[in-house]
């Protein structure tokens, strides 16, 4: 692990940052396409540790896959009979919540296991929930052993996703190759990060496969065929919050291309939430700009269908004019860490004050007060990448700041450090 010198922006910022491909795509099209009638070829491919890690393990599991020679970012994938493989999860809550039904339809023991880190995050509710479907699962957290013997009868479950909305969406990727298809039930708390199952619910019929919503907090899906889909991947809309953020704490601007007009992804929420706090923001031509204010505004958001974006914009809070209140998000609690700990833990350890809620984060900023601005010092990053992505976005206006273990970004940014030094003309 590195420590890693925050650079500070000592210029007025004005760069464009290009993005590779969505993570929450990615691994969702890979899904699809290892469970499809046929070959499919997925274009735009993010490749970093989570999406890696995916590819590892359905290749492991059978799936025939082949990555274009000349650019890693198309990779062709053809269905095979699944077979029983040890899968790596690393931190990748995609792959342990989404492989797990996929692994109750192979032909021998699926064994998983992940990070230190990864061993502590919640994962009962999906196999109690597999479990209900009449699959043998050995253990409730990392590790644990799925008993797959070829398929999955179906039926009905009732979970309280509560928890993450990737319990919804790992079931209902699989669930049209279950004997009777699948109905997931919530009850409890609301399902936080809502868009992620509009995500899956979403590419789901692009592949051919209706997903009933007609009831709130029931999903149905009728058994049948996925069919195979060439996909192509969007840039990634929540990597692109640490470095519009950028522009927000400098007064610069940061322009991110082939901005989406329409599109699942929750990230692309941070547009609002930037042009909330004072920012300038404009879409045009497929390019979106963020121009920074001369001081932050504090604002009041519940960050329920948003929750992965905090760590940025509890960032943005601390550099703030007024205090802010961010809610909705407890079930950050059982994340890459405990985010609303670890942020507050780190903002304090700066200077700054943060305080957690029942259900998220006060927040008061140093604009405007007589101490005006935070100080360095190390900035721990907890294993989780959006940790380390907050601690650089301090740092842009906090000279001194130390982020633990950078290399942890890798999950979802291949070279976070060097296309934060583009960004600020720095390589």
């Amino acid at each position: 692990m590195t420590s890693w010198s925050a650079p500070t922006c000592t210029h007025d910022l004005d760069g464009t940052v290009v993005l590779p491909g969505s993570k929450s795509i990615t691994n969702r099209a890979l899904v699809l396409a290892a469970l499809a009638d046929g070959p499919s070829t997925v274009r735009g491919t993010l490749r970093s540790r989570d999406t890696d890690l995916m590819l590892g393990a359905l290749d492991a599991l059978g799936v025939e896959i082949r990555v274009d020679p000349a650019d890693d970012t198309t990779v062709s994938l053809a269905p095979g009979p699944l077979r029983g493989a040890d899968v790596d999860c690393g931190l990748a809550g995609t792959v342990m919540r989404f492989l797990p039904p996929v692994a109750a339809l192979a032909s021998g023991p699926v064994r998983f296991d992940g990070d230190p880190h990864a061993r502590v995050r919640p994962q009962t509710t999906i196999l109690d929930a597999l479990r209900g479907l009449g699959v043998s699962i050995d253990g409730d957290r990392l590790p644990f052993t799925v008993d797959g013997v070829g398929r999955v009868p179906g039926g009905e479950v009732v979970i309280d996703a509560s928890g993450s909305s990737q319990f919804v969406s790992g079931l209902l990727l699989s669930a049209a190759r279950f004997d009777e298809g699948l109905v997931v039930r919530h009850v409890g708390p609301p399902v936080p990060s809502t868009p992620h199952i509009d995500m899956t619910v979403d590419m789901l019929a692009t592949a051919g496969v209706a997903v009933d919503t007609s009831e709130a907090d029931v999903w149905r899906v009728a058994p049948g065929p996925i069919r195979a889909v060439d996909w192509t991947v969007e840039p990634d809309l929540s990597n692109a919050a640490a470095f519009l953020a950028a522009a927000a704490v400098t007064g610069g601007v940061v322009r991110v291309p082939h901005w989406p007009a329409v599109t699942t992804q929750p990230g692309a929420r941070i547009a609002d939430v930037l042009a909330e706090m004072g920012c300038t923001v404009e879409h045009l031509d497929g390019t979106l700009s963020v121009r920074g204010p001369r001081v932050l505004h504090a604002v009041d958001l519940d960050l329920r269908d948003i929750g992965e974006l905090t760590p940025t914009i509890a960032a943005l809070c601390a550099l703030a004019d007024g205090i802010s209140e961010l809610s909705g998000i407890a079930h950050l609690r059982g994340h890459e860490t405990d985010r609303l700990a670890a942020l507050t833990t780190e903002i304090t350890r700066l200077g700054g004050s943060c305080a957690e809620t029942d259900d998220g984060l006060r927040i008061t900023g140093t604009a405007g007060t007589t101490d005006s601005s935070l100080h360095g010092g190390t900035w721990e990053s907890y294993a989780d990448h959006r940790m380390a992505t907050a601690g650089a976005i301090i740092g842009l206006v906090t000279p001194g700041v130390e982020v633990d273990d950078i290399e942890t970004t890798s999950k979802t940014l291949p070279d976070f450090p060097g296309m934060w030094q583009r960004m600020l003309g720095r390589a």
